[in-house]
């Protein structure tokens, strides 16, 4: 990689002092789960694996390979889609496995905050929140697996962005070794901070091309005292947005998430994950799964949702609709909608588009652009599902079932894509709605995005980042004459 430098034997006997046995890892079988993609469309390759313990290690590391002119390449859980934590495939770069680093520093109620270590898995830091009456209000299907830092360096979505907003509208503070391998800390919990620029809403999101998030603080709110989760059957896009503001204004902010699942989503998952039934008993077009809470002394949100829906199933906006009676029930509806990537993965490989547009404009969005695709790519499918209520849709493509899968991806996926795009781009929109860009979008990144921007995002890395060591090859597109970067 021009301008750096491949580990040599004294930086990596250095770091094996620093770290010892548990946190430098050579061997290849240990090593080897991690240099693959969620997806396994990205392999690299790295002749260690460093996994520090504490933020003062980690600094350490970020120093070592700054003199060395090393890439450094960090890493959570490794469950993106776009390849943001694979190591190039020449083996030039060191990972950067922040998976150790898995405290809970502190945790209160009276102050709505917890502060966490990078390496804290999502589930667990739900777990912590519900011991003390809060909860955390973010989530994810792979909730199991995903950590906080790379959470925060994804600036990740989830299920419930329709209230409390993505990622970065709920860090509170930052703690992260910069490039020159100083430690910032910035874990404040401060709700007004209003001292210049925002390193945290600066490192949030940067996928590691900054630095390296070692900790954050994040913001908590008052655990649920009951939820409603119902599944309705409905026409079209359309006829879902109109029944979400429906909702809306009959219950206030109950809802917190309204997910779209189109029926040949909801086969799929049918088809490919055992156990999983059908929540109709006839099929619709399109689906939302939709959960209500309600706090201490509130509303019971299944009375307010099951009008609401008796309501509209009166008028015909929704053709039918269960509410789950039970804990089970209610994890069984969320299942047919959180296995959908997980059934595409089984059925075999697609084309993957996390894109957003204005609210308003999606359900047309879907109607108008999916048929264009499809038609464009005779026997393709698009799936299109996720967050209508925020205008993030997946919108991935299938290529048609009578082909072998990988070769059309080959032929046909750079065009299906860049079609994909240039319609997104056409109606304002976004590429990358939560996922990011990492290394599988940065070219289309490239060739869609505003000359303003790209000139911006470039000079920052340039600053901070002037040798080009932090994750190298992810999301921000070089320019002529950039170098190591």
């Amino acid at each position: 990689m021009t301008g750096l430098n491949f580990p040599d034997k004294a930086l990596l006997e250095k770091l094996s002092a620093l770290l010892g046995p548990q946190g430098f890892i050579t061997d290849r079988d240990l090593i080897s789960p991690w240099l693959t993609d969620w997806r396994e469309r990205y392999h690299g390759e790295s002749v260690a694996l460093l996994a520090p313990a504490t933020a003062e290690q980690a600094a350490a590391i970020v120093r070592l390979a700054a003199e060395a002119r090393v890439a450094l390449v960090p890493q959570g859980g490794n469950t993106g889609t776009v390849a943001g934590a694979t190591p190039a495939a020449d083996g030039s770069a060191l990972l950067l496995s922040m998976r150790r680093m898995n405290r809970i520093r502190s945790i209160s109620a009276d102050d709505n905050a917890v502060i966490a270590d990078a390496g804290v898995i999502l589930s667990d830091l739900h777990d912590a929140a519900t011991a003390i009456g809060r909860r955390f209000p973010l989530s994810l299907a792979a909730k199991g697996s995903a950590t906080i830092g790379g959470l925060v360096s994804t600036n990740a979505g989830g299920t419930q962005v329709l209230r409390f907003g993505p990622m970065r509208a709920l860090v509170l503070g930052i703690e992260a070794v910069l490039p020159d391998g100083s430690l910032f800390n910035g874990l404040a919990t401060l709700r007004k901070d209003n001292r210049g620029y925002d390193l945290r809403q600066l490192l949030t999101g940067a996928e590691g091309t900054l630095g390296v998030v070692t900790a954050a603080a994040l913001r908590l709110v008052p655990a649920i005292a009951a939820r409603a989760v119902a599944w309705a059957g409905l026409a079209s896009p359309r006829d879902a947005l109109t029944l979400l503001r429906r909702l809306e204004d009959q219950t206030g902010e109950a809802v917190e998430t309204f997910e779209l699942v189109p029926a040949n989503a909801l086969a799929l998952v049918l088809r490919n994950i055992p156990g999983a039934r059908a929540p109709l008993d006839n099929p619709c077009a399109w689906n939302v799964l939709i959960e209500a809470v309600g706090g201490q002394g509130g509303a019971d949100p299944t009375d307010m949702l099951q009008q609401g829906l008796a309501s509209a199933i009166d008028d015909g906006l929704v053709l039918d609709a269960t509410i789950a009676s039970s804990e089970t029930q209610a994890r069984a509806l969320w299942g047919l909608r959180e296995s959908i990537s997980e059934a595409e993965k089984i059925d075999g490989q697609s084309l993957k588009h996390d894109i957003s547009v204005p609210v308003l404009d999606m359900p047309d969005f879907l109607d108008r652009e999916r048929d264009r695709v499809e038609s464009r790519f005779p026997g393709s499918r698009i799936i299109a599902f996720g967050h209508l209520g925020d205008g993030n849709i997946h919108f991935n493509l299938l290529p048609p079932p009578d082909t072998d899968r990988l070769t059309w991806i080959a032929q046909y996926g750079p065009d299906a894509s860049a079609l994909v795009h240039d319609l997104v781009a056409a109606a304002g929109g976004s590429l990358s709605a939560e996922h990011g860009i990492g290394q599988a979008k940065i070219a289309e990144f490239a060739r869609l995005t505003d000359p303003v921007r790209l000139h911006a995002l470039r000079a920052i890395k340039r600053a901070l980042d002037p040798l080009g060591i932090m994750n190298p090859g992810k999301l921000v597109p070089l320019a002529s004459g950039d170098e190591g970067q």
